[in-house]
């Protein structure tokens, strides 16, 4: 038994980008489980600060420049924290080595995601204008069809019963029983044809002919 897929499976969308809350939930407790580390494991050698680039990362990914940016500078301030809290003494170059790879992460991943959207947005744009312009050059196809149909109804059923009619008039009732069996013969072809164009299949004749 197969299982039916989500929402976010139909739409091409990745959970973090269908379920931002999830994502920013994820973002959090990670942020909360590598302060942790930090705090409790190892020592200030030990490079657990670079584990801050997994929240981060999920940030930009999830939430584009600004989110991942926002996870950088967030990064950074638990690397302060943790450094107050355990009082290390960090030297400039032990700041840039970690502040500085988490910044530049959320931030050009950030933008990389924000031109990936955009660029689907724009090509989902592109579709819609495609269609649109199908759906129009349909329309007008079928418009004119439509007209070349009444032009041949107006030029062989209209004038052949106009004709039946004089000829009832003018007392010839052999001609214009003629004329209007013709019109109705005609009637009969024009129909089949207008149902075969619009390819509805099934009985394209009358159940009875008419009179002769």
């Amino acid at each position: 038994m197969t299982a039916e897929p989500t929402a976010g499976t139909l739409s091409g969308e990745v959970w973090f980008r269908d379920r931002p809350r999830w994502a920013l939930a994820v973002v959090v407790a990670l942020f909360g489980a590598v302060l942790l580390l930090r705090l409790t494991v190892g020592s200030p050698v030990d490079a657990y600060s670079l584990y801050y680039a997994l929240p981060v990362a999920l940030a930009a990914s999830a939430f584009g420049f600004r989110g991942g940016l926002s996870g950088g500078l967030v990064a950074v301030g638990l690397i302060a924290v943790w450094v107050v809290a355990d009082d290390v003494p960090l030297t400039p170059s032990g700041w840039v080595s970690r502040v500085l790879p988490l910044l530049l992460l959320g931030a050009l991943l950030g933008r990389a995601v924000d031109r990936s959207q955009r660029a689907e947005e724009g090509r989902r744009h592109a579709d819609e204008q495609r269609r649109s312009a199908e759906d129009e050059l349909s329309r007008a196809e079928t418009a004119a069809m439509l007209h070349r149909q009444a032009i041949e109804i107006n030029d062989t059923l209209i004038q052949e019963l106009a004709g039946a009619k004089w000829a009832f008039e003018a007392g010839r009732s052999e001609a214009g029983l003629a004329a209007l069996t013709n019109a109705m013969g005609n009637a009969q072809e024009l129909v089949s044809d207008l149902i075969r164009r619009a390819d509805m299949g099934g009985r394209t004749e009358p159940t009875s002919r008419p009179p002769n």
